[in-house]
């Protein structure tokens, strides 16, 4: 056979297999309102940048009438390509071969890729489209899952991973993204969870839909597995575009240093935001905003345990990542979820030498029966667990309050801060005045001829006495109090200061968290 001959003969089989699960499949795909798992790769990578991997191979079942079935690509697309230039490693499930169930060859697929991400150092994103594991591959399935999730604990903290969820991933299926540091959600095409409707029907006689149980709103609302929300999947694969220009490759690097600039302080002064009084509300994210580059702020989890604020941003360039109390929501307290939310933000930064900036002000940890009972210890332990770990630059600002242990969880100087500084108008004690002065002063009020007087004057005296910034400052524990308008300039000098930052550990295995 000429040459010519067999480059037309690898034509034909290129064009054959690029068609999946043929036009019948794809079109009962793109019906659902999904786009194709070839159409998801080259819509979120660069313009003719994607390069495909194991385009040939074909699954080695032979039970239950498999050996008679061809399944292209067994389910799933893998390569590589770049997203603003810069390099990552994907994979995609194609729901139309065999509803992109996972078998034995899918699964060798999927580790060859997260391999070659690992040894190249750059960022793993996985399109998962799937009905869970191959039934007619038995126990290969299950083999191939666990290979999976071994590769993603590897490839914790050393490379991103990023999990795009548009379409069923159910079972087993749904620990990989869970082991993932991010997670993308779109409205009415995902769906996550462990056991079905019809399983849940079956065992305990409920009657849920899919999307009740776990659609996109769900896990970005309910349960918090879900890092982004999108209306649509063109929205989703900008998010993903986003995050990546947020991040570095891998942990031996930083993020890629952009072009400076100045935050838009007429649309957000920082020094009209926050109200003198401390308990009016309002929204930490405009703060977040008044110093960062562009006034450009990029959440994370937006919609879940709202009461704490997460997410990058820069600063003269720089990627930080940003930690807030917001007082919006439950007046910024930490409570089981947000010590979550927070605490895994602040390891994901401290592993890819993210620096992290804290905005404080919060009456504590959140009080009552439901949240002691929800393990608010165990919870609220990782906020102080993570920060202490970290060895990035740390930077504190403490805008008002900041009472009790939520004062210490919020990177103070005491989980070893590098830089601690606090607006006037910040209240740092052991709890709030009014209830300080309850306690301390409850006898003399008490026996007073006008104890709600005596209690105003007590209170007052507290706040005098404590509730201020100045005696942390006279101890050390403050380095500065500062004007609102300094806290730019003050935030980009101390991030100067500490990009050389070196911060010895004693030598350990790891370290065991709260979990």
């Amino acid at each position: 056979m000429s040459l010519k001959r067999k480059i037309l003969e690898l034509q034909k089989k290129r064009e054959k297999v690029l068609q999946g699960g043929g036009e019948k499949a794809i079109e009962k795909q793109v019906a659902m309102g999904k786009m194709t798992a070839r159409e998801r790769i080259v819509t979120l990578l660069d313009e003719n940048s994607f390069h495909e991997y194991d385009l040939f191979v074909e699954h080695e079942a032979r039970d239950f009438d498999m050996d008679k079935k061809v399944l292209h690509g067994d389910g799933v697309i893998i390569g590589t390509g770049t997203i603003y230039g810069a390099p990552v490693c994907v994979y995609a499930q194609d729901f139309t071969v065999a509803g992109g169930s996972l078998g034995l060859m899918h699964a060798r697929k999927i580790g060859k890729i997260m391999d070659h991400a690992m040894k190249m150092r750059v960022p793993l994103i996985g399109i998962n489209d799937s009905g869970g594991a191959r039934i007619q591959e038995g126990v290969n399935s299950l083999a191939g899952y666990g290979e999976i999730f071994y590769r993603n604990t590897v490839a914790s903290g050393v490379i991103p991973q990023l999990s795009v969820i548009l379409g069923p991933c159910a079972g087993g299926a749904v620990y990989s993204p869970a082991l993932t540091d991010f997670v993308f959600v779109v409205d009415k095409i995902s769906k996550m969870f462990i056991t079905g409707p019809g399983v849940i029907k079956t065992v305990l006689g409920e009657e849920i839909s899919m999307e009740e149980l776990g659609g996109a709103k769900v896990h970005s609302e309910t349960t918090g597995n879900a890092h982004f929300y999108a209306e649509s999947e063109m929205e989703c694969f900008s998010q993903i575009k986003k995050l990546v220009s947020f991040i570095p490759w891998n942990n031996t690097q930083k993020a890629k240093k952009m072009e400076p600039k100045e935050p838009h302080t007429d649309k957000y002064p920082i020094s009209e935001i926050v109200p003198g009084n401390p308990k009016e509300p309002y929204d930490i994210r405009d703060v977040i905003r008044a110093v960062s580059d562009d006034s450009d702020f990029f959440e994370i989890q937006e919609r879940w345990a709202k009461n704490v604020v997460i997410g990058f941003g820069r600063v003269d360039g720089e990627t930080v990542g940003f930690v807030g109390n917001q007082p919006l929501i439950l007046a910024g307290v930490l409570d089981v979820d947000s010590s979550d939310k927070a605490a895994r933000f602040i390891r994901f930064c401290n592993a890819f030498n993210i620096p992290l900036v804290t905005f404080v002000d919060l009456p504590g940890y959140l009080p009552g029966i439901d949240q002691e009972h929800a393990g608010v210890i165990r919870h609220g332990a990782k906020v102080l667990y993570a920060y202490s770990e970290a060895t990035v630059p740390k930077i504190t600002f403490i805008l008002r309050k900041a009472y009790g242990g939520g004062y210490i969880a919020m990177n103070s100087r005491h989980l070893n801060a590098d830089f601690v500084f606090a607006w006037p108008g910040a209240e740092i004690a052991v709890m709030g005045p009014e209830g300080a002065a309850n306690i301390i002063f409850r006898k003399e009020i008490q026996n007073a001829d006008d104890p709600d007087k005596v209690r105003r004057q007590k209170i007052k005296e507290y706040k005098q006495k404590f509730a201020n910034p100045y005696v942390a400052a006279a101890k050390g524990y403050v380095d500065s109090v500062i004007e609102p308008q300094e806290t730019r300039r003050l935030l980009s000098h101390a991030l100067e200061v500490s990009q050389n930052k070196v911060d010895n550990r004693p030598s350990k295995k790891h370290g065991i968290p709260p979990f």
